[in-house]
């Protein structure tokens, strides 16, 4: 990706990415909204970044800099009609780290407090006016600061699943325990209407990490406001990598509907379908408010598609996670919620 080729465009007309790019429409897009630059402390450049990006499936990416904003002109000419590049920055406070995505151009969020300060509502109000969305990063991440004190009250998802410095190993025990949390809080979080969607990202700062894992989202359009506008509604999953597919729906009475949406049941039956491609020999567990209700072994060639039936009277929700057979999570999905 030469530096010099901007399709007829000046440099200085591409020194922030472009809000939108062409997409597919309404779609399913795969994308990676926690990667580190050498702007940052990571070892890549952004193009670097951008080329890996694309090579792993990728349809958009998010610049998150630790407590700095992307340089001009760093990013802008390698967005395309087909790769959408967010603006956004790791706010890395004394007592918990998060993301602040979708961010204007040049924007910085304070970074430098903690949790017994008071000040955490003012960086998340700065975000959202923008119309950006604040994600809790790396719950339990096992260093000083890493560990997020604050109380989710204000942020709009909670980043479950992060990368981690060694790629071949994606999944460990504080992606586990942030899930565990997550899963925990959803059945209260939705009968209070304020339930937050779980996001995963490589938090990449090395080579052969970017894309693991990656969120799939629902979106209208490839463009800024359709990706926050589904990782807000929960209209997403979490993928290890490109070669994992997950469709995960529910059946009411001829209404079908998926990941992040609701369904009226009118007190009868629901047929949960998961059907899901590359974990050979992996198994697919169904859960509820009422814990993990359903488990199958998938097939050895990596497809299967599974159902279970339930009503809302016994789920007011149902998620689903599938792990390879070392129990390391290969793909977990948001819930559907069933009224």
């Amino acid at each position: 990706m030469a530096r010099q080729d901007f399709g007829g465009r000046t440099l200085s007309s591409l020194s922030f990415p472009p809000a939108r790019a062409v997409g597919r429409r309404a779609a399913w897009y795969r994308g990676d909204c926690h990667v580190h630059s050498v702007h940052s402390d990571g070892e890549l450049t952004p193009e670097e970044l951008a080329v890996r990006a694309r090579a792993a499936g990728l349809d958009f990416i998010a610049t998150t800099e630790h407590n700095s904003a992307a340089p001009p002109g760093a990013w802008g000419y390698l967005a395309a009609d087909d790769f959408l590049i967010l603006l956004g920055e790791e706010v890395t406070t004394k007592t918990g780290h998060w993301l602040a995505l979708g961010i204007n151009p040049g924007e910085v969020v304070d970074w430098n407090y903690q949790v017994r300060d008071g000040l955490i509502d003012q960086g998340l109000d700065q975000v959202h006016r923008a119309g950006g969305l604040c994600v809790a990063a790396h719950p339990h991440a096992p260093y000083p600061s890493g560990d997020f004190m604050f109380p989710f009250r204000g942020f709009d998802a909670v980043e479950v699943w992060n990368g981690l410095w060694t790629s071949d190993r994606p999944w460990n025990a504080d992606n586990e325990a942030a899930l565990a949390d997550w899963g925990r809080s959803l059945a209260d979080d939705i009968h209070t209407g304020s339930w937050r969607p779980a996001m995963g990202n490589s938090d990449t700062h090395l080579e052969g990490q970017i894309g693991i894992p990656q969120t799939v989202v629902f979106a209208e359009e490839l463009s800024t406001e359709g990706v926050l506008a589904a990782i807000r509604a929960g209209r997403s999953w979490i993928a290890e990598s490109a070669d994992v597919d997950v469709s995960f729906t529910a059946n009411a009475d001829g209404r079908v509907v998926g990941v992040g949406e609701r369904v009226a049941t009118h007190g009868g039956q629901v047929e949960v379908q998961a059907a899901v491609r590359g974990v050979p020999m992996g198994t697919v567990s169904f859960h509820t408010d009422r814990g993990k209700v359903h488990r199958a072994s998938l097939h050895c060639d990596g497809a299967s598609v599974v159902q279970w039936d339930t009503t809302a009277e016994d789920s007011a929700f149902v998620r689903i996670e599938v792990r390879h057979p070392n129990g390391h999570v290969a793909a977990l999905t948001n819930p559907i919620i069933l009224t």
